[in-house]
This record gives C-alpha cells, sequence and structure tokens, in this order.
C-alpha cells in the first residue's frame, strides 16, 4: 500500500471515530435531556445571585435543563426551580459574583473554562483550565475566587492523580495560577517536594486568609494561606476539602477513614482547639460541604439509582441528629443573600 493511501484510509479511520464520538456525545445529550417521571417542578426563567434568601445549585435532575444553574427559596427546597442558562460542572457564588467551572464535550477532548459571573450571570472574564472541573469557592465579599481541577486522575480515591489549584482576585484580575507556586511552612521548616498538590480552598472575610487541603508524601494536611504573602502553614493532618462555618471557628471536611479506599467520612474541627467530632452522615461524602448557617451543612451524595445523578442532603454541625434529603438532583449549593 502506497503511502498515500494508507494517509487516506488513516483519515477515513479518524473521521468515522470523531463521528462516533460525536454521536455518542449527542445520544447522551438527548438522554439527559428527557425528564424522568415524578422529578422536580422547573421551569426555565430568571436566576440572580442578589436575591436574598435563595438556594442556587445546579440541576442534575433529567431534562431540558440538567446542567443548568437553578434556584429556590432556602426555606422551601422542594418548590418549584427557576432554571437559568447558566450551564456548569461546578457552581459557588457569594457577594453577587459566581465562578462557574464549564467543561464542554467535544469529538477529541474536553474544553473546559472557567467563567467568572456577576449577580446576573451576564461572563465577565474566562480562564482556560488545565483539566477537568473539581472544586470552586468564591471569597464572603465576592473579591476573591479559587478553582481546583484534575490534571491527571479522575477522583481524589483514585491510586495516582494530580490537581491544579488557582486563585484569583476579581479586583484587579491577577491569578495566581498554581498555588503549588506559594511557600509551605510544614512543622516549622521550609517544605519543597515535586508530589505538592492542593485543592479545596475556603476562604474568610478579611480578603486575604484562606484554608485548603495540602497532599505530600501519602498525607492530605489543613494549611492556612495568606494570598498576599503568597504562603501556607500546616495545622492538621488527614483534612480534605475544608469548609469555614459563617462565624470562622469551625471547618467543616471529609476525613479518610479507610486506609487506601475512598471512604471518607464528615468531621468537624474548632480552629481554636483543633479538636474534632464525626458527624451523623456516616455514607461516604466526596465534595466540599457548604455551610447553610452556622448549625447546618449541606453536601452531594450520589443519587439511588442513577449513576449520573447527585442529591444535597443535610447534617447537624455538631455530630447529632440524622443526616435529611435537602432537595433530589442537585449539586454544587451556594446560600445567596
Amino acid at each position: 500500500m502506497t503511502l498515500s493511501r494508507r494517509l487516506l484510509v488513516l483519515a477515513v479511520a479518524v473521521l468515522l471515530l470523531a463521528g462516533l464520538a460525536t454521536a455518542f456525545v449527542l445520544h447522551a445529550a438527548s438522554r439527559a435531556g428527557r425528564p424522568s417521571a415524578g422529578g422536580p417542578a422547573l421551569a426555565a426563567g430568571p436566576v440572580t445571585l442578589a436575591r436574598p434568601g435563595a438556594l442556587a445549585f445546579l440541576n442534575s435532575a433529567q431534562g431540558p435543563h440538567r446542567g443548568t444553574l437553578a434556584s429556590v427559596p432556602a426555606d422551601a427546597p422542594d418548590a418549584a426551580r427557576t432554571a437559568s442558562e447558566l450551564s456548569c460542572r461546578r457552581f459557588h457564588a457569594a457577594a453577587g459574583t459566581g465562578v462557574c467551572l464549564r467543561s464542554t464535550p467535544g469529538a477529541l477532548a474536553q474544553d473546559n473554562k472557567a467563567l467568572i459571573v456577576d449577580a446576573e450571570l451576564r461572563t465577565l472574564r474566562s480562564f482556560p483550565l488545565a483539566g477537568t472541573p473539581s472544586r470552586a469557592r468564591v471569597s464572603p465579599s465576592g473579591r476573591f475566587v479559587a478553582w481546583t481541577v484534575f490534571v491527571s486522575g479522575e477522583s481524589y480515591g483514585a491510586a495516582f492523580f494530580s490537581t491544579r489549584t488557582a486563585i484569583l482576585d476579581t479586583r484587579t484580575w491577577k491569578l495566581d495560577a498554581n498555588l503549588e507556586e506559594f511557600a509551605i511552612s510544614m512543622d516549622g521548616r521550609d517544605h519543597r517536594a515535586q508530589d505538592v498538590n492542593f485543592w479545596g480552598v475556603t476562604f474568610t472575610k478579611d480578603d486575604d486568609t484562606f484554608y485548603a487541603t495540602l497532599a505530600t508524601a501519602g498525607q492530605t494536611h489543613l494549611v492556612k494561606g495568606s494570598v498576599s504573602r503568597r504562603s501556607v502553614t500546616t495545622l492538621a493532618e488527614n483534612v480534605e476539602c475544608p469548609s469555614l462555618s459563617p462565624d470562622e471557628t469551625r471547618i467543616a471536611y471529609k476525613k479518610r477513614v479507610r486506609a487506601g479506599a475512598s471512604l471518607w467520612r464528615e468531621h468537624v474541627m474548632d480552629l481554636g482547639t483543633l479538636r474534632e467530632h464525626a458527624l451523623a452522615e456516616k455514607r461516604s461524602v466526596d465534595d466540599q460541604a457548604l455551610w447553610l448557617d452556622d448549625r447546618t451543612l449541606a453536601y452531594g451524595l450520589p443519587a439511588d439509582g442513577a449513576a449520573d445523578g447527585t442529591d444535597l442532603w443535610t447534617v447537624p454541625a455538631d455530630g447529632t441528629g440524622a443526616p435529611r434529603l435537602l432537595t433530589p438532583g442537585a449539586s454544587s449549593p451556594a446560600r445567596l443573600g
């Protein structure tokens, strides 16, 4: 076979594979676009991040608005949902600023972007992402935005994975594209290693301090960091995906409770004493929990019978009570107002 014929055969094969991949994507989108019987009531309409007392989340219920940002009154999570046109893989918002991590499938590769949106969901800036969206957070003032992506591996439970975490100042649009460039103080000493990974940023109200997870040498650590000083200090071990309480006295996080397995238990730690307690949720939670208030946490769990669906649950932060379904077919919650 001549070289030209080989090239022609190769080109045809590539086109066929691209066509099959496109057909698969369109078929999956078609299935997701069919509403499921008994699903939540939902209608298209305006969604604003400036609506006090609202709960925003990504709608994961099957139907034409699957994957879009929706909202309900926070005191009526079972009410009919209002769905926007903004489609995201991960989302968070505070003080009228939102971050939408978008992953658009393609025939050969994903197109991953971080969109910074205003209160009316208009895109202010767009930034390319180095990998698959994983975590997103906006500071209480709306000034700082953080996101984490997987640049290899597909979950925190994978044997090998690598993350990239960035912090963006929405006043100056200065981007710290990789927290691995920050100085690390561990046990009072400078720490430098090739295996450093960060994820799960959560901000305080002072527009400088943040907490996050640092992984190195097979261990995860809670770190306290400073954006202006570009540095972090380790505080405790076995802490992943921290979330700071509104009163800034406690951290909620997932703690690995079975070595070598993807099994975590939600805990809360007192930042003054570093004492921790487990929460009543005994299922494995792979999420960065959200504080609905100083007493209650919300988090996502896989929906029963739906491999690609997520439900939002709540549990008391003091370790008492029992988990309660907040709203089905939802993920990435944000308490507005």
